[in-house]
């Protein structure tokens, strides 16, 4: 996936947001500001982060006031110490006064998924292995999350569910167990990127194996599991290769659940390809910015 953004791809969704905030007006900026009275915003970093979202920022602005101009200093994956300052925007005061909430809540937001994701990323830095992302993301706003992930450092998983074939544990109670689930799953491969099923013991393990998915994730497994599993993965691909066996083509291993800074490293190191987080974009807190205006 592309490190970048269309504007179109988020235009709209910042006009619902700037209605659902201004409703009727801002009375409060309306009553005080003269009407053509100009101004500068500085974006102030208040604490260390990684940047995301800029661009959407300046957006909110734009569409408010298409006067409105912005002096960038700073890109998107740069990391930011308190005080600098990425951005400063010039535009009618109502205009920055009545969008500013509006662009620092997303700011803030992706920004603190960037900032998230980088920790995780240089945590198993060295190892080889991935940090995911997961679709536990709000509503609305998979497409800047998951971008904020790729702005980390991190990898989108799938971005909707029609992407690649994702056999969880419910899934394999409606379909019967794991063989019956990737048997039913057969005819898909070709059409999705990948075919995955999620495997929370041994026996699953080897009733998956049988068919050879593209992708194994073991779940809310523990570090020392996680070794003994890829170690039966890679064994059991080693005793079926035949001499027209692809050796590029291996079984993808991806350990989740339960997996946080303090231990991620501890997981890296057993060997797995993959490590998917869902504390990227369900619990990443927002960093902290001040937007402050001056008369121009």
């Amino acid at each position: 996936m592309s490190e970048s953004l269309e504007p179109s791809s988020y235009r709209e969704l910042l006009r619902r947001f700037l209605e659902e905030d201004l409703g009727a007006g801002d009375i409060t900026t309306d009553t005080v500001v003269p009407a053509g009275r100009r101004a500068r915003g500085k974006l102030i970093a208040k604490a260390p982060l990684v940047l995301a979202g800029l661009d959407p920022f300046i957006e909110v602005f734009r569409l408010l006031d298409p006067s409105a101009v912005a002096e960038i200093r700073r890109k998107d994956g740069e990391e930011l110490r308190p005080g600098e300052s990425p951005v400063q925007v010039c535009a009618l005061a109502r205009t920055l006064l009545s969008g500013e909430r509006v662009a620092l809540n997303l700011l803030q937001r992706l920004s603190g998924i960037a900032t998230l994701t980088r920790c995780f990323v240089r945590e198993v830095a060295g190892t080889g292995v991935q940090i995911l992302d997961t679709r536990k993301t709000t509503p609305g706003l998979r497409a800047l999350e998951k971008y904020a992930v790729r702005i980390g450092g991190g990898r989108n998983h799938r971005k909707d569910l029609a992407e690649a074939v994702l056999i969880k544990e419910n899934h394999i109670r409606m379909a019967g167990g794991v063989s019956s689930a990737l048997q039913a799953a057969q005819p898909a491969k070709g059409h999705v990127a990948w075919t995955e099923i999620e495997v929370t013991n041994f026996d699953e393990l080897r009733d998956a194996l049988e068919h050879s998915p593209d992708v194994i994730l073991l779940d809310n497994m523990q570090p020392a599991q996680v070794r003994q599993a890829i170690e039966q993965v890679r064994f059991t691909e080693g005793a079926r290769r035949e001499p027209a066996h692809d050796p590029a083509r291996k079984i993808r291993i991806e350990a989740s659940g339960g997996i946080t800074l303090v231990n991620v490293r501890e997981f890296a190191e057993t060997g797995v390809d993959w490590i998917s987080v869902g504390a990227l974009t369900h619990s990443a807190p927002a960093v902290d910015f001040s937007f402050e205006i001056e008369p121009a």
